[in-house]
């Protein structure tokens, strides 16, 4: 017998990544579909980019025909709106687009959505809502169909906010006190993907999971406190003295981090995981372990099997290190072509003056320089074009040390060591670079 096929959207995710390859250990054939993939997640010839959220009802039918699709996993989503990113289109539209595809593809095909914990009355947020909404398209579809909700996804891998909580493990910080003790009930990205595999060995017509909707988390009630307890304990920083971080200072981030997505960013910390992390992550799993069998891992079984490894240890410690590298880049380039360009325009002038430039040259030089460095601290600014910035600001120092080295030699002794100085931000760039990837 044929293994069925199952048809993973978002599957460069945190959940899709982790069940596309887990379902093909299993024997099934996935089919993992993303908007991008990394080379690194390109293990098979099924690991397909397509622009997934464009593809209208047609296109979805084609690509589930052309696979010969038994289930579909939607685990597409994204946190807020901004610049390329439309919660309204992500969750509900394109649900609403592949409902059409499912129904109208003539095949018998489960749809396993992945959406969120809690309860619409609860939902504060565009996200939370148009989640919401989509599992109210779903229901009154008549497709045979899935709603997981798991709680607060634990996996080997990390982005977002479980990344965030790693990087707050690693440091002597803790969240504000009210946030430390919201609920926050966690899976196995595991079990998620066990769940996946138990439906999928389930006939299309087995009545009692013909229209599920499942809460997936682990049954003792946990805070925040007691997650980054336990990577804390795994991380071995569980003894370090620790200080809680003001509420307005977590409101401030949220803040520059809505600023960085209007950039291209995707950090963690933004106004709508804020929001929903003070909401809280609870449910009942009590129907899907009854009806799975599934025992699902609990916090001790899932993080603390295996101390961390040193590149845990240095992903989490360089994780919000990250944004201040950039940042600092960005600020150290713009600031520095400003100040040469506007503030102390003639003592940047005098300096190829009194080293005998030509004097028709001496206005062009500090004019052109001054504008390309707040060039490449632009560059770097947006995420799009930040490898292009970086590779160009090492260019540019490289460039500026050889040029003096051969024109203004004795800038090299210079008291304040401006060129001396300009070895370890070139090696800052080059570290900023290593680290762009996100997945």
């Amino acid at each position: 017998m044929n293994p069925k096929t199952i048809l993973v959207l978002g599957a460069s995710g945190l959940i899709g990544r982790f069940v596309t390859d887990d379902l093909r250990a299993r024997g099934f054939r996935a089919v993992g579909v993303a908007r991008s993939l990394s080379p690194a997640q390109t293990m098979s010839a099924l690991d397909i980019e397509l622009p997934i959220l464009s593809l209208d009802a047609t296109a979805l039918t084609r690509l589930m025909s052309e696979h010969s699709v038994d289930i579909v996993v939607n685990c597409l989503g994204v946190l807020q709106d901004g610049p390329g990113n439309d919660t309204n289109a992500a969750h509900r539209d394109f649900v609403a687009r592949l409902l059409q595809a499912i129904t109208g593809s003539g095949r018998a095909v489960r749809l396993v959505h992945i959406s969120i914990p809690g309860t619409a009355a609860a939902d504060r947020t565009a996200f939370a809502t148009t989640k919401r909404e989509a599992e109210r398209l779903i229901a009154a579809s008549g497709a045979p169909h899935a709603i997981l909700r798991p709680g607060f996804v634990i996996a080997p891998s990390a982005y977002g906010g479980s990344a965030m909580l790693r990087a707050l493990a690693a440091f002597p910080l803790d969240l504000p006190g009210k946030e430390m003790m919201t609920p926050f009930q966690p899976v196995a990205v595991e079990d998620i993907s066990a769940t996946i595999a138990w439906l999928a060995a389930r006939d299309i017509d087995d009545a009692s999971v013909k229209a599920v909707s499942w809460d997936l988390m682990q049954v003792e009630p946990v805070t925040m406190a007691g997650v980054i307890k336990k990577f804390r304990l795994a991380f071995g920083t569980g003894g370090w003295p620790r200080i809680a971080m003001p509420a307005f200072m977590l409101d401030l981030g949220a803040k520059i981090g809505d600023l960085a997505s209007y950039l291209g960013w995707m950090p963690p910390m933004r106004s709508t995981a804020i929001a929903e992390l003070r909401r809280g992550v609870t449910g009942d799993p009590s129907a899907w372990i009854a009806a799975t069998s599934i025992v699902p891992k609990t916090l001790a079984e899932t993080i603390g099997r295996h101390p961390a490894t040193i590149q845990d240890k240095w992903f989490a410690r360089l994780f919000l290190t990250k944004a201040l590298i950039v940042a600092s880049l960005v600020a150290f380039w713009i600031v520095s072509g400003f100040i040469a360009l506007f503030v102390s325009y003639r003592a940047a002038a005098g300096i190829l003056t009194a080293h005998n430039f030509p004097p028709a040259l001496v206005d062009p030089i500090t004019i052109g320089t001054s504008l390309m460095d707040m060039s490449i601290g632009v560059l770097i600014a947006f995420r799009r074009t930040a490898a292009v910035g970086l590779v160009a600001g090492i260019a540019a120092s490289l460039g500026y040390m050889l040029g003096a080295a051969i024109l203004t030699p004795d800038l090299w002794i210079e008291p304040l060591g401006a060129l001396v100085k300009t070895g370890p931000a070139i090696v800052l760039m080059l570290v900023s670079l290593l680290m762009l990837d996100n997945r």
